[in-house]
């Protein structure tokens, strides 16, 4: 008979702020994750946020670079940014900062 066996946890997140203030202007959470196909981590880059008043000023170029800094320090083979199809302005954004319009994602809301 097999069955499924949870083994182990395998991924790890980190929040990464912009504070201005003592107030949190900017955000993004990078989670990296492990797998079997690789040996090393990948990591995902997600909740990348600037509140209205402050965009348009470098602050979230700022961030995604530091996400990519921890994710080159951490050892991780990719960084992965995902946004749904009518946020034209958030791809361009990535695009400018050095990723590539590569795949397709596939969600199932639970």
């Amino acid at each position: 008979m097999m069955k499924f066996v949870e083994v182990e946890f395998i991924t790890k997140g980190i929040k990464i702020s912009f504070v201005k203030r003592k107030k949190e202007i900017g955000r993004a959470r990078l989670y990296l994750i492990w797998n079997d196909l690789h040996d090393k981590p990948y990591a995902l880059l997600e909740d990348v946020f600037v509140d209205e008043k402050f965009r348009r000023k470098g602050i979230g170029t700022k961030i995604v670079k530091k996400a990519i800094e921890i994710a080159k320090k951490m050892n991780c083979y990719k960084i992965i940014a995902t946004s749904r199809y009518k946020r034209k302005e958030v791809h361009k954004f990535y695009l400018k900062n050095g990723f590539k319009d590569w795949g397709k994602e596939f969600r199932l809301d639970l």
